[in-house]
């Protein structure tokens, strides 16, 4: 199965475009782990510089890795910025990630 995951408030705690001081959300990178672990592909997609136009790429790359997250392929700056997404695949991070 495929995984895609947002990073900024779903993964990590990030105060409005400051990244360098995001913090990790642990149990939920944890879980994302696991699933990686179990085999599953496991994609970051984050809108990082989607309105700045600043490459965040390299940035975002050696952040996850220094919070141990394990997945196949990260995407910046390329989401689409709203305030409701709607899709018929789609799960809430509180829902996914509950105890």
């Amino acid at each position: 199965m495929v995984y895609c995951f947002d990073l900024d408030g779903t993964l990590c705690n990030t105060d409005g475009n400051n990244y360098k001081d995001s913090t990790p959300k642990k149990e939920r990178i944890e879980i994302v782990n696991t699933l990686y672990d179990q085999g599953h592909t496991i994609l970051i997609d984050t809108a990082r510089g989607c309105v700045s136009g600043k490459n965040y790429f390299f940035f975002t790359m050696e952040q996850l890795k220094s919070w141990g997250v394990k997945f196949h392929t990260l995407r910046t700056g390329v989401k689409f910025g709203a305030d409701i997404f709607i899709d018929d695949k789609g799960i809430s991070d509180e829902r996914f990630f509950k105890k």
